[in-house]
């Protein structure tokens, strides 16, 4: 059966040149980075070239970053951290209402030891306005955490600008940049964040290899007791094969990184040009400009999600819902939610996301087989039988746009 892997914002397929990098690690060079024999000293060396891969691709300084298992954890690390090394400075944070749930999660949990929570809405595509996080700064506000970008709806968030806010006010600003770093140019001086979390496994790295990068003189409290390793910021024995993958992975994607953007972004406006014209009531979400190259969301009407994902999957074409750590719950994702999605759409949204494997061939092949699953669907779609026999639709609710936009379709049909 052919295969078509669009979730790449789950995972990417490993680069064979990192997997090359990481095979004498995994055999000869075993040795604990931390002991102090000539096998460990082989493997501390290899540790500390991958800092400095990492931090040459983000424009950091090698002693800002540290090392962890996954983003949920350099997520995890850096909101729990300097909640908890700030909080006779304050106890306010504030947080976008469309961050991962290892954000969210972090915060809600700090909020249930006296730490008080603002949390962000954003537009109708996702963005969120740098005056609502100027207005919801206080004087006991310690840290700001916005997404560089969604990996659902894939929006760029203007950074830049929120951190300048952040250093008027003396607050530190952490940006979770999973889905953006290895994808598009990331630069921690250039946007001003003082933490960055980034993750090998989405720019053809191994999984279980992340970083944090924390800005020098940012204090952090580990949430992680019982070693020296990474400066005495996360204990643990250091993985190591996992670190030199992430390492040679920043290496590669530092001079391929234009070259993937260019070939993504033609592949991602293939479908979200082409798609609508070949499958009626379908519905971007997110914005069409500052929007991720390899990022694809519709909301597809009358059916539901699940029955798209399993067809698809009967076709050998790999999509997802949203975000991995949600797609297996039925309940419409927070972000189509937080940018007013009516519910009965919501049900029936689809995530592809691509990568530099990808090719036209496969995206001809989604193009040609979606349309015959949506329409496979719709034939058996109580929804949309009651549309065909009354013209009336379920679509409703403050701040829909779809139905306005459908009409204006029409009339200029």
């Amino acid at each position: 059966m052919r295969e078509v892997y669009l979730e790449n914002q789950a995972n990417t397929k490993i680069d064979e040149r990192v997997v090359s990098e990481m095979l004498p690690f995994l055999k000869e060079n075993y040795g604990n980075a931390q002991s102090m024999n000539s096998l460990g000293a082989v493997s501390k060396d290899a540790v500390e070239k991958a800092r400095e891969q990492v931090a040459d691709l983000i424009g950091a300084k090698e002693n800002e970053i540290y090392f962890t298992s996954c983003g949920s954890e350099s997520n995890n690390l850096a909101v729990k951290g300097v909640a908890e090394a700030y909080n006779k400075k304050g106890k306010h944070i504030i947080v976008s209402g469309i961050e991962h749930f290892s954000v969210l999660y972090s915060a809600r949990r700090l909020s249930q030891s006296g730490f008080e929570i603002t949390y962000l809405p954003v537009d109708k595509y996702g963005f969120v306005s740098p005056d609502d996080i100027k207005k919801s700064l206080r004087s006991d506000t310690i840290l700001v955490s916005v997404q560089h970008a969604n990996p659902e709806i894939g929006t760029i968030q203007p950074i830049e600008e929120i951190s300048k806010i952040c250093r008027e006010k003396n607050v530190l600003f952490h940006t979770d940049a999973v889905c953006t770093a290895g994808i598009i140019p990331v630069d921690v001086n250039k946007s001003g964040v003082d933490l960055l979390s980034l993750s090998g496994s989405q720019f053809y790295g191994p999984k279980g290899s992340s970083a944090l990068y924390i800005k020098k003189g940012v204090r952090i409290i580990p949430q992680i007791d019982g070693g020296i390793q990474e400066n005495g910021r996360r204990a643990g024995t250091e993985n190591v094969p996992a670190i030199v993958g992430l390492g040679k992975a920043c290496e590669i994607i530092k001079t391929e990184t234009d070259e993937n953007y260019k070939k993504m972004i033609h592949l991602r406006d293939r479908i979200i040009s082409e798609l609508p014209k070949k499958i009626e009531y379908i519905y971007i979400n997110g914005p069409l400009d500052k929007r991720l190259p390899n990022n694809v969301n519709f909301s597809v009407e009358f059916i539901e999600g699940e029955g798209m994902f399993l067809h698809l999957d009967g076709k050998g074409i790999y999509v997802s819902s949203g975000s991995a750590c949600a797609s297996k719950s039925l309940k419409m994702s927070h972000v189509l939610s937080a940018i007013k999605v009516d519910a009965a759409l919501g049900q029936g949204s689809i995530l592809m996301t691509l990568s530099k494997y990808n090719t036209d061939d496969e995206i001809d092949y989604v193009l040609s087989e979606f349309p015959k699953i949506v329409k496979k669907l719709r034939d058996i779609s109580p929804l949309y039988d009651y549309f065909q026999k009354t013209g009336k639709r379920h679509v409703a609710g403050p701040g829909t746009d779809y139905e306005h936009e459908h009409e204006h379709e029409k009339d200029n049909e």
